[in-house]
């Protein structure tokens, strides 16, 4: 029998509007084979992920039956690849080979940094080929990025049809000393995908336990499915070592408030 407080948190739930969709950036496994990341991903039940191992990525020029092969394993293993991350993207050609790649996976998103000139050919491009981008925000120590807070974002954006996004990083957000869910509602409209992390402090890249850091995770989530959100939420956690167990309590705690 359902008590009162169970009723009205189904009520409460259902007006900030619908669930979010939790996946993983495939970087969080990173020290993982690929066969045993896969394993990992079906204990967790995760069913999209993001493309980001270093092995995949366009700069290490990887070849086509590297992507052929991962994709007949996610398919076996009923998982999607919905978005490529793409991090270097100064020409066309680093686009073309994105696309191609992305195109194998079966996704329907790039994630890249391209700056200048080049964010018009993106723009044409992806949508000539039916896909999306996100512009990915970046921390670096000791450097100024092109795209640090969410007006460096929205001024890229501007001019460019909706085909071009923002795929937020919650986590180089604060690194970079913004707030993140002033972050969430001055992109909403142009949201991609989101990366879901937690950080210590600004000024450094510490990951920590959702919940635990500056990210403001709860408020964000909550933000984020009152806009209705549909993309991926995809969890990133950059930690070396044995992380299986850390992932498994920050996917359950992010499906709490999804």
């Amino acid at each position: 029998m359902i008590t009162r407080r169970q009723f009205t948190q189904g009520l409460l739930a259902q007006a900030v509007g619908p669930h979010l969709n939790i996946g993983i950036g495939a970087y969080t496994y990173h020290s993982l084979s690929v066969e045993a990341m896969i394993e990992q991903l079906q204990a967790l039940d995760i069913k999209e992920i993001e493309m980001s191992r270093g092995e995949f990525m366009n700069f290490n020029k990887p070849p086509r039956a590297k992507f052929e092969d991962f994709r007949r394993r996610i398919d076996a293993a009923g998982i999607r690849c919905v978005s490529y991350y793409a991090p270097t993207i100064k020409e066309r050609n680093d686009l073309d080979g994105a696309i191609v790649f992305a195109k194998i996976l079966g996704c329907t998103n790039i994630t890249g940094d391209p700056t200048g000139g080049i964010l018009k050919y993106v723009d044409e491009r992806m949508t000539a080929e039916g896909l999306s981008f996100g512009v990915h925000n970046h921390y670096f120590k000791n450097r100024k990025f092109d795209y640090e807070s969410p007006e460096d974002i929205l001024g890229a954006l501007k001019g460019l049809s909706k085909t071009v996004g923002c795929t937020l990083d919650l986590g180089h957000i604060v690194s970079c000393g913004y707030d993140t869910l002033d972050a969430v509602r001055k992109l909403g409209p142009r949201l991609k995908l989101v990366h879901l992390k937690d950080i210590q402090a600004a000024g450094g890249e510490v990951n920590v336990p959702l919940g635990t850091g500056l990210c403001k995770i709860p408020e964000v989530m909550q933000e984020l499915r009152s806009q209705g959100f549909r993309g991926l939420v995809a969890f990133e956690y950059e930690k070396e070592g044995n992380i299986n167990e850390d992932v498994r309590r920050q996917i359950a705690y992010a499906r709490q408030h999804a």
